[in-house]
This record gives C-alpha cells, structure tokens and sequence, in this order.
C-alpha cells in the first residue's frame, strides 16, 4: 500500500538524518512561514485599499500555498512541525523524542521570530515594533480552540489514512480556518507569540498572546487525544505539518 511505502521511507529519512540538519529545517521553516504570513498581510492591506476581506483572502492563500511547499520540502528532515503544540503531540504520542521535543522548540521560536523581522525589511517597516492589534474574548479563545484541535485532527487523520495527501489537507484546514474562525487560525504558540511583534494586518496585541496560548494548548490536548482514539497507530511523522 502507498500508506505503508511512505510510512517506511519517511521513517528511513529520519533515522539519518542528524539532529543539527533537523533543526535546521525547522528554523527555515518557520522562519519562511512567518514570513509568507506577515508579509502577505501586510502586501494585502496595501494592495485592499482598505477592504479587509480582500487582504485576509491574499493573505489566506499565501500561506496555504506557502505551507503546502514548506511541508513538503521540510517534511523528510524534521516532520515539518513550525509549531511547539504539534511538537508536543507527537512527544506525548512517543514519535518524537524528549531530547529533540526540546531542541525544538527554542528552533521554532526563534525562526518564527526571525520570519517577522525579514518581512518587515522586505517591505521597508522598523525591524522592531510590538502590535497594537486586540485579539481577546471568549468567541477568540473558542476559535482557536477549534482552529488547534482541527489541525491536530487533520495532521492524525491525513498521516493515518492518506499520508501523501498531508501537505495539501494541512495546508486546506488552515486556509478554512483563515474564514471560518473568529481568531482567524493562529493555531500556534510560536507564531501567535512572532506575530505580537508586528504592528501589522497579522499582528496581535503581546497582551493577548498568553489567552491564545492556552486556548491553543487545550486544543492541542482536545484535537491530540480524539485523533489518538480515532486512528492509534504511529503517524508517518516525516511528512507531519503544522499553522501558522
């Protein structure tokens, strides 16, 4: 079956490739996420002339599209997590180790970090500057929730069941949550916390950052244990994904 090929050949991957080579693509990965992310906000709300629908739908294609890339050229190395919460899930599932859980995440902060300072130079804006822009409330927090749960659902269910597909179903759920979501899918502690530090159309106030991340966590809890009951075998974490 082409489930169990990609399976062992993603597991093959891995098992050469090294620690340092992993980290790697995990701080080009988020880094370029954060990047396609910020910039393609900011790109949409000069080119809207002031409608917002029209600046979150570019901006809402250029990160599905970026991520279906980004999955699918990082995948092989490090799993393509970009997001400290899917990390997470796939330590607490036994498919990633404590030691690389934890060389993980500083990686994942700091490219996510670094994605926003390219964007602003790219378009010519202070390297430094903190949003401005309120994100908080009840209805936020519960779209986040789900946004979290649903990509940790979509990452389980395409690696069970349609593993070559995971790009491309990751990549569609984030697209969905752009418009669906009242907190327009974060889905990621990591980019939630970069995005507090641009004052932008994709910014979020640092106030605001820690109900983000709780209500990402618990989704990450929520969206981790369902998808475990639903399809228990060990994922295909080669080609596993994550939002921005």
């Amino acid at each position: 079956m082409l489930a169990d090929r990609l399976l062992r050949a993603g597991q093959a991957v891995r098992n050469i490739v090294s620690l340092p080579r992993r980290l790697a693509a995990e701080f080009l990965g988020s880094a370029l996420l954060l990047a396609i992310v910020v910039g393609s906000g900011i790109m949409g709300e000069r080119l809207a002339a002031g409608n917002a629908a029209l600046a979150l739908l570019l901006n809402a294609i250029a990160t599905g599209t970026g991520l279906i890339v980004l999955i699918s050229v990082f995948g092989p190395l490090s799993g393509a997590h970009f997001n400290p919460a899917v990390s997470a899930l796939f330590w607490a599932r036994g498919e990633l180790s404590w030691r690389a859980f934890l060389a993980y995440l500083p990686v994942q902060l700091a490219g996510a970090i670094g994605g926003v300072l390219l964007a602003h130079v790219m378009f010519d804006l202070p390297l430094l500057q903190l949003s401005e822009h309120a994100r908080h409330g009840s209805g936020q927090w519960t779209g986040e929730f789900v946004a979290t749960a649903g990509l940790m659902l979509s990452i389980l269910g395409s690696l069970a069941t349609r593993p070559a597909w995971t790009p491309l179903l990751v990549a569609a759920w984030i697209v969905a949550g752009y418009a669906f979501t009242s907190s327009t899918s974060f889905a990621n502690p990591a980019v939630t916390f970069a995005r507090s530090l641009s004052d932008t159309f994709a910014g979020i106030a640092p106030a605001d950052v820690p109900g983000f991340v709780i209500a990402q966590l618990a989704g990450t809890a929520a969206g981790g244990l369902l998808g475990t009951w639903l399809w228990p075998s060990p994922s295909a974490t080669s080609i596993t994904a994550v939002s921005p």
